[in-house]
């Protein structure tokens, strides 16, 4: 993916799905235990720290408890996390502000490869 993005020097809050964008799709199911993506937790680790994470997923909550333990076992950081979210599409609505500055981004990588635009911040 050579694309480049853009951002303000605002704090964020990133939104990520968890199986199959941070986690190997369904490795807790069909492995038994869940892999991390390759550079997924180097990315998270990278992101400032007034920055705010939050992740999706269609877990059920049987699968709560065994998710937070390999999230904290791998040192995963992330503010909230929010389990049986519909399959469907994530749709993000947000305002514009009078500047021009969008403040809904949306990225949509292959499932499985944690491989993100290239981040450049605005100055």
């Amino acid at each position: 993916m050579e694309r480049e993005l853009t951002l303000s020097t605002l704090p964020k809050t990133w939104v990520f799905d968890l199986d199959g964008t941070l986690l190997k799709h369904n490795g807790y199911k069909t492995d038994g235990e869940d892999t991390l993506l390759s550079g997924a937790k180097e990315f998270l680790d990278g992101l400032p720290e007034e920055d705010k994470i939050v992740i999706f997923t269609s877990r059920i909550k049987e699968y709560r408890e065994q998710t937070l333990q390999f999230l904290e076992k791998h040192s995963v950081r992330f503010d909230e996390i929010l389990f049986e979210m519909p399959m469907g599409e994530r749709i993000v609505v947000n305002d514009r502000k009078p500047s021009g500055l969008d403040m809904a981004v949306a990225v949509n990588v292959e499932r499985d490869e944690f491989e993100l635009p290239t981040i450049r911040r605005e100055k």
